[in-house]
Formats: structure tokens, C-alpha cells, sequence
């Protein structure tokens, strides 16, 4: 994530995160993945929060979405559900249900969340392998295209960075 060593010039700075602010959060939020699933997580959220700049999505603006990996709303709820139960989320608006689970402690762990509860386990397999068609099987899961050239950029790095 290039642009992850400073918040300098962020459009929103109280949601922007220094690669050194992010990694005890990330850490924790990945432990329970392989090396591969770790890589392709990081390059997913690293692509969508522009390196951790933006926890909600800003262009088109979509209200509700959100988090490191940029879920659409209807996955913010549910991910805010499964970690604070219904009642908690019964009531509040899209922006208040994201602004529960943009808060670090959540935020850096959406990613993975997703992963094992939206992907199906064959996903899971074929992204261990580190391969494009692993991540391309799971940009197909994320309902986005894995060959794009700007994402496909993030996976390469993270395949570099765990020397694979």
C-alpha cells in the first residue's frame, strides 16, 4: 500500500490510517487466515480504501458502505449484526450502522468476515494455491472483476510482500 506510510493531504483525515496505525488491527484480524488468504485480504482492502484512506465509500457515495473493503450496505449490516446483534443495529440509519463498524477495532477485520461468510469454501481452497485464479475466484466472490488492472496491482504487491 504505497500510500499507507502518511495521512498527509487525506480528503478525510480522522478516517485515514498509517500502515503503523493499521497492523496491530490487521494482525489480529487475520490470524485466523493462510499466508495467501492474508495477501489477498490486504491487497482487497488496501485497493479499496485507496491504502487506508477512506473507511466509507466516497465516489459515487453510496450511504451505508463502507469498512476497509468497502461493503455495500446491505454486508455492513449484516457484519454489524453478527457483531453487535440485531437490537443494537434495530433503528439506526445506514451512516450509523457503518460508523459502529469503521471504528478499528472492526474495521480491518470486515474483510475477512466477508471472506468466510460470503465466499464459498472452493474460494477459499483456490486462494490458498496464491494464484490469480485464486484471487480471481475470490474477486468473483466480492462481485468485482480480479483481472482490473488497479487491483490486479495491489495483488501482485501483497503476493511480493509474502514472497510468493
Amino acid at each position: 500500500m504505497p500510500k499507507s506510510t502518511s495521512c498527509e493531504g487525506a480528503e478525510f483525515p480522522n478516517e485515514c490510517r498509517t500502515a503503523e496505525q493499521a497492523a496491530p488491527f490487521v494482525a489480529k484480524a487475520l490470524i485466523p487466515f493462510s499466508n495467501e488468504e492474508k495477501a489477498a485480504l490486504l491487497a482487497l482492502m488496501g485497493f479499496e480504501s485507496v491504502d487506508f484512506r477512506y473507511k466509507h465509500n466516497v465516489f459515487p457515495g453510496v450511504e451505508g458502505q463502507g469498512t476497509a473493503n468497502m461493503m455495500m450496505p446491505k454486508f455492513v449490516t449484516e457484519y454489524a449484526s453478527d457483531l453487535f446483534g440485531d437490537d443494537e443495529i434495530s433503528g439506526k440509519s445506514l451512516s450509523q450502522i457503518l460508523a459502529m463498524v469503521t471504528l478499528d477495532d472492526y474495521n480491518f477485520g470486515s474483510a475477512g468476515w466477508f471472506l468466510v461468510k460470503h465466499c464459498d469454501h472452493s474460494v477459499r481452497d483456490v486462494l490458498k494455491t496464491g494464484t490469480d485464479a485464486g484471487w480471481n475466484a475470490y474477486m468473483s466472490c466480492v462481485g468485482v472483476n480480479g483481472s482490473d488492472q488497479g487491483r490486479m496491482a495491489y495483488w501482485i504487491r501483497a503476493k511480493q510482500a509474502f514472497g510468493f
